[in-house]
């Protein structure tokens, strides 16, 4: 039994086919894993206040542009009726 090139080091050659792909699979699993959570170290997270603040300046925006926006929507709802004499 020769061992080929997709097999990788420490397989036997019976490692090329789909068990070497399961297998080298994991391993890329297992990389991605340990580069994550490596990054995940580097991360600044936001304070309480920092997340409490920008929720509320959400909150309050999305209410905004709510209500602006329906108000447009009526004053358009009534500007059409009254151009194209529909009701």
């Amino acid at each position: 039994m020769d061992n080929d090139d997709r097999s990788g080091p420490g397989l036997p050659s019976w490692g090329g086919g789909p068990v070497g792909w399961v297998v080298g699979k994991f391993r890329e699993l297992k990389t991605f894993f340990v580069e994550v959570r490596s990054e995940l170290k580097k991360v600044t997270w936001p304070s309480k206040q920092e997340v409490y603040s920008t929720t509320i300046v959400v909150i309050a925006t999305t209410f905004f542009f709510g209500f602006y926006l329906y108000g447009l929507d009526l004053l358009m709802s009534q500007l059409f009726t009254r151009v194209l004499g529909t009701h």
